[in-house]
């Protein structure tokens, strides 16, 4: 008996032994992955004539409500907002508007709940009740998109109005309202049975009305009649990833319209104002506003006394800002200046009056590291700099940018000379010249650039001199054009698009932003040149021929530009051919924008299967001693 004592001593230390020798997290069964699940409520769901303003939903584990101020949506709407929280295994919503008679109301959790350990979401739970005597019903649902890009739009709130009024949009709280999710979708849910118009609003004062010009808006152009029908689906149990082991059907009830697509759009419309005033030069300083400006400012001096013109004023970033320099000697060597300007600012009324606000401009302080270098009064002045920018291997439809560093003087095409080699001559050859839009010290040499031509542009010493007197040096650029075989060729024939509407077509970087722009021509769209590369494309049904997006205007009625995307990216390849075949109806709008260049892209709501066979086992090549230390076994 003693050595059967023994033995077992010697077994359980050898079994503590190896357990140490093998620590891993700790395995406490298989984790919690079914999100929480309704028990009961105060009131019953869908319950009649309810008079409370208390709502309790008991659930059968601890939940937590994520933001539920802004995931939580109750229709029709509050204007007093209620209070909702979580409460151990209950939901608690406190309503602190009164409720409308014979009405039923609907609360949408969206995914805001979820259980307290492992954050598993219950998606789309929602709660109605009614204060009459009946429970409506009916719903509606469908995508909201941004006009100019078709972005899934999200968090945004989608109405309905009974009253078919155009001022309802903007005079009247939505009849109901629901909002839109990661994907852009939404349902509006318990609709009595009638006719309806339908509404997208970017609600930034959450009355539920289109009361900002800076609110953005969508709107349905025909009238919406919620209706249902019975149908049937196909529900497959899969025995595995390959095999089928029943598929049944069910039946279930259709809500139509459940294909409705708004598009979102902004108008254009901004309030004018100021947005700030720098001195970044001793003789330059700059006035930034938020639009641009249909006139000059004229500063008045206060602190100073100065010539009638002394300075020169240059608009810059498509007007919003004007780049002022000082051409008084005796002004820029102030440390501040102290002047009065008047420009058109919006009212609370949005109509642009004239504002006089007076503003300070001091020199910005140079780094304590970086000393003030002084220059003999002897020195001359160092020359302008006139940088020529081109690659040495020129794109066919790239410009040769010139840059000054100050405005300058009497500058004209013929200052430039631009020579192109024929065998081993140069010869001279003609240009375009003209001014950046964006910035005013910005110029562009622009020629039809034709496959492996070399060109030389050189500019005189001296040839141009700034306002302060500064002048270039010689300057000298050589540059060739690459030839064909470098660049792929792009084709895309368009079917479904009317001869009589104008387009146009964008090719796309990965970002999404535009790269070529060509218009519609015989039906098709050609990009010659291509660099290698993938590319997005995007067509722009372009109403008034501007070569540009428009957006919408609502006391018009008039929707934004309809824009459709090809569903794939298009691959070009150096000295390929391309020729594409595209019908812009062949894939629903929802669909129509490749997810590689989708930025508002999905979130995963539901968990990943976790492998609870496996976790919390040491993994091959680990340390059995996750601390670091020495264990004592």
């Amino acid at each position: 008996m003693k050595q059967f004592a023994n033995i077992s001593v010697i077994i359980f230390l050898v079994g503590l032994a190896w357990s140490c020798a093998n620590i891993g997290a700790p395995n406490g069964g298989p984790y919690d992955e079914r999100p929480p699940r309704f028990i009961s409520s105060k009131p019953l769901p869908n319950q009649l004539n309810f008079k409370g303003k208390t709502i309790e939903i008991q659930f059968d584990e601890l939940i937590v409500l994520d933001k539920p101020s802004e995931n939580v949506i109750i229709t029709p709407p509050q204007i007093l907002l209620p209070v909702i929280m979580a409460e151990g295994r209950k939901a608690v919503v406190e309503l602190k508007d009164s409720l409308k008679d014979n009405t039923t109301y609907t609360i949408d959790f969206t995914n805001s709940i979820g259980d307290n350990n492992e954050k598993n979401v219950l998606e789309n739970f929602t709660f109605a009740f009614s204060t009459g005597d009946i429970l409506d019903s009916l719903e509606v649902s469908g995508h909201l998109l941004a006009a100019d890009n078709l972005e899934p739009m999200q968090g945004i709130v989608i109405g309905l109005h009974a009253n078919l009024n155009d001022s309802a949009f903007v005079k009247d709280a939505f009849l109901r309202t629901s909002k839109t999710n990661d994907r852009g979708r939404f349902v509006i849910r318990n609709i009595a049975p009638g006719s309806y118009r339908i509404f997208a609003l970017n609600d930034k004062n959450r009355d539920y009305r289109f009361d900002q010009p800076g609110e953005d808006i969508a709107f349905g152009d025909s009238i919406i009649v919620p209706t249902f029908v019975y149908t049937s689906r196909q529900d497959t149990t899969w025995k595995d990833s390959l095999t089928i082991d029943t598929i049944r059907t069910l039946p279930y009830t259709r809500f139509l319209p459940d294909d409705i697509v708004l598009r979102l759009f902004r108008e254009n419309f901004q309030r004018q104002y100021a947005l700030r005033h720098e001195r970044t030069e001793a003789n330059r300083f700059s006035l930034r506003f938020n639009a641009p400006l249909d006139s000059m400012i004229v500063p008045v001096p206060i602190n100073f006394s100065a010539e009638d013109e002394w300075y020169i004023p240059q608009p810059a970033d498509g007007g919003t800002s004007i780049n002022y320099w000082i051409t008084d000697s005796m002004v820029w060597r102030m440390d501040t200046l102290r002047m009065a300007i008047t420009y058109p600012a919006s009212d609370s009324l949005n109509l642009l009056r004239p504002q006089t606000d007076t503003v300070s401009l001091s020199l910005r302080a140079r780094p304590r590291n970086e000393p003030r270098r002084r220059r003999d009064a002897d020195e001359p002045e160092p020359p302008a700099l006139l940088q020529m920018t081109a690659k040495g291997a020129q794109n066919r439809y790239d410009t040769v940018s010139i840059s000054f560093d100050e405005p300058v003087t009497e500058l004209t095409k013929d200052i430039f000379r631009l020579e192109l080699k024929a065998d081993t001559l140069w010869q001279a050859a003609d240009f375009r010249f003209f001014p950046d839009t964006v910035n005013p010290l910005n110029f562009f040499i622009l020629r039809k650039w034709m496959y492996e031509e070399s060109y030389r542009l050189e500019a005189d010493s001296a040839a141009v001199t700034g306002i302060y007197g500064k002048s270039s040096d010689r300057l000298s650029l050589s540059f060739g054009i690459k030839p064909r075989d470098q660049y792929g060729h792009l084709y895309v024939n368009l079917d479904g698009l009317p001869d009589s509407l104008p387009a146009f077509g964008e090719l796309l970087d990965a970002s999404d932003k535009p790269v070529r722009k060509v218009r519609a021509i015989d039906g098709g769209l050609l990009f010659m040149d291509l660099n290698p590369g993938k590319y997005g494309l995007r067509l722009v049904v372009d109403t008034n021929g501007n070569l540009m997006w428009d957006s919408g205007n609502y006391a018009e009625l008039r929707q934004p530009e309809t824009v459709y995307y090809y569903n794939k990216m298009l691959e070009i390849k150096q000295n390929w051919e391309i020729e594409e075949n595209w019908s812009l109806d062949a894939v629903p709008t929802v669909r129509q924008k490749p997810m590689e260049i989708t930025k508002n892209k999905p979130k995963a709501v539901t968990k990943p299967i976790r492998d609870h066979r496996n976790e919390g086992r040491k993994t091959s090549g680990s340390s059995a001693n996750p601390m670091g230390r020495n264990l004592p076994f």
